[in-house]
């Protein structure tokens, strides 16, 4: 009996009431909090736009006007017709073709010498710190002082240190920078951005789990596999990252072009942002230079943007795999 009225009221029990969800401190946050937290930010976010959103939205506005400065008074309202110019002008296609030579170029072989150079640091040697200090100073050295060193340094005719060395090879007193001036800027930049390239890599080499490594050595496998199967997977990400940030900061190189080669021979050198300043500023044309600088802008922001999406892509598919 007493059993039987132990099951009846067992059933006729009320249900236990689930145990409250645990919630954190940051599930309590209000909106009045968020804006607290955030509010440092507000005048870093407020300069940021006023340095970098006003200025285009006022050359989106001068590239719609038929502006020359040696024809005062001839300013109109021209609507799109800079931006036809733009597109039906030679020189602009070919100067932005040296921009991407300038820009690819100078990337892939940063890249490959950053990574032979970060494979060299990853090795335990006397003075490792002294040659990582050498091969950092580079990329330390500002622009304009940079491309003063390898125009009256490196590449001078007469007195340039690559002559000297190439001497003994039967090479003459070439003038580098005459006869390849491209390849003049891009020897420069290809030496300020190695060191760059190499750090990142570096990074990348120092966070690889090193039990792994010698896993895969136990068995057998080559130096070369090795870094065929393991290493060059892992280091994938950070290439790409750098190849992205390289370019993006590339594409407003001035500074080589103006104080090695000005642009010339002609437009030979010549890349984007100086061949906007030469179109401001030396021929006069604002609205022609304001629709060159907005294409240009534009076609950088996607090409950017697909490239950081892929890059975000790929370092959020390790970690999940992870």
């Amino acid at each position: 009996m007493s059993r039987a009225t132990t099951e009846v009221a067992a059933a006729t029990a009320p249900e236990a009431e689930p145990a409250p969800k645990l919630r954190s401190k940051r599930d309590h946050i209000t909106r009045a909090e968020k804006w607290r937290l955030r509010g440092p930010l507000l005048p870093a976010l407020i300069f940021m736009v006023v340095i970098t959103q006003i200025p285009f939205l006022v050359t989106l506005y001068y590239s719609t006007q038929s502006w020359n400065l040696v024809r005062p008074g001839s300013r109109k309202f021209n609507w799109l017709n800079n931006y036809v110019d733009v597109f039906k002008d030679s020189q602009f296609r070919e100067v932005a073709l040296n921009t991407v030579i300038m820009i690819v170029g100078t990337v892939i072989i940063s890249v490959i010498l950053g990574l032979l150079l970060a494979l060299l640091l990853d090795r335990q040697f006397f003075g490792r710190g002294i040659v990582r200090t050498l091969l950092i100073t580079p990329f330390l050295v500002t622009p304009v002082a940079a491309a003063l060193i390898w125009k009256t340094t490196m590449l001078d005719p007469v007195y340039g240190l690559i002559n000297f060395v190439l001497k003994p090879f039967g090479v003459g007193q070439v003038d580098w920078i005459s006869k390849y001036p491209l390849a003049s800027v891009m020897a420069d930049l290809v030496w300020q951005w190695t060191p760059f390239m190499m750090l990142l890599i570096l990074a990348g080499l120092q966070s690889m789990p090193r039990d792994i490594m010698e896993a895969a050595r136990v068995d057998g496998a080559s130096s070369f596999a090795l870094f065929r199967e393991l290493t060059l997977p892992h280091l994938r990400r950070f290439i790409e990252l750098g190849a992205v940030l390289g370019a993006v900061y590339l594409v407003n190189t001035f500074d080589a072009v103006y104080m090695m080669t000005s642009g010339g021979p002609g437009v030979a050198s010549s890349n984007l942002p100086y061949y906007i300043y030469q179109r401001a500023f030396l021929g006069f044309d604002i609205g022609q230079a304001a629709a060159m600088g907005v294409v240009t802008v534009v076609a950088t922001i996607i090409i950017s943007t697909l490239a950081l999406r892929l890059i975000f892509k790929s370092f959020t598919g390790a970690e999940e795999a992870a």
